[in-house]
């Protein structure tokens, strides 16, 4: 059976922006300084010709505690298991002071609601468009995040495992906001638990070739 157009183009956009994304991480960011541009603009047209709402996008407050209680039954867990992992493997030799910094935390909670919008707003909703097969969406989903993470040895494989299951709760309950404080959470207590060396400073593409510690 060949695909609807209805269900292609959906397809088509949700991986033509994970190619975008990893385009800017490893070329455009460092080439062309106003390149981010496009994502604001790609995400305001995407939602309009795609007539989305604040309920489908997951921008809403009305199931915020049923969806954040859905997420800390999932997340709880693993965040306990990487704090665990950090007591084993040197976790307990890094300090938390200067990522709880205020400015710097929520710096971060703010890159993280934008990777939510990309991930869950934009690119699961198109593929559960195109597919309508919320496992297949999710496993999918998380194999995506994860390549936009390479070649970090650390990242790829938890946000291969985190961005499925952000996916499938997204899926279940249509809210990135707990999953916002969640992945702000867990990349933070990513950071704490490894070792620099292995993570360079949760550096990506280029970058992480680049890294060099203090």
């Amino acid at each position: 059976m060949t695909q609807k157009p209805s269900s292609l183009l959906p397809l088509i956009e949700a991986f033509s922006f994970t190619a975008f994304v990893a385009w800017y991480i490893w070329q455009l960011q460092e080439a062309s300084k106003y390149s981010w541009i496009v994502f604001p603009f790609w995400l305001i047209v995407s939602f309009a010709l795609n007539k989305d709402t604040p309920q489908s996008l997951g921008w809403r407050a009305d199931n915020f505690w049923s969806a954040t209680k859905r997420a800390s039954a999932v997340f709880l867990p693993c965040a306990l298991a990487i704090a665990i992992t950090g007591r084993f493997i040197g976790g307990a030799h890094h300090t938390f002071s200067h990522v709880l910094l205020p400015k710097r935390f929520f710096g971060y909670m703010t890159f993280c609601l934008l990777q939510q919008v990309g991930l869950n707003s934009l690119v699961t909703n198109r593929l559960l468009a195109a597919l309508r097969n919320p496992l297949r969406v999710s496993l999918l989903v998380g194999a995506l995040f994860a390549l936009l993470h390479w070649p970090n040895p650390v990242l790829v494989p938890l946000t291969g495992v985190g961005g499925a299951l952000m996916a499938w709760l997204f899926t279940k309950e249509r809210n990135i906001l707990p999953l916002t404080v969640w992945q702000t959470i867990l990349g933070t207590l990513i950071w704490w638990a490894f070792p620099i060396a292995w993570h360079h400073s949760m550096r990506v593409g280029p970058g992480f070739y680049h890294f060099h510690p203090q």
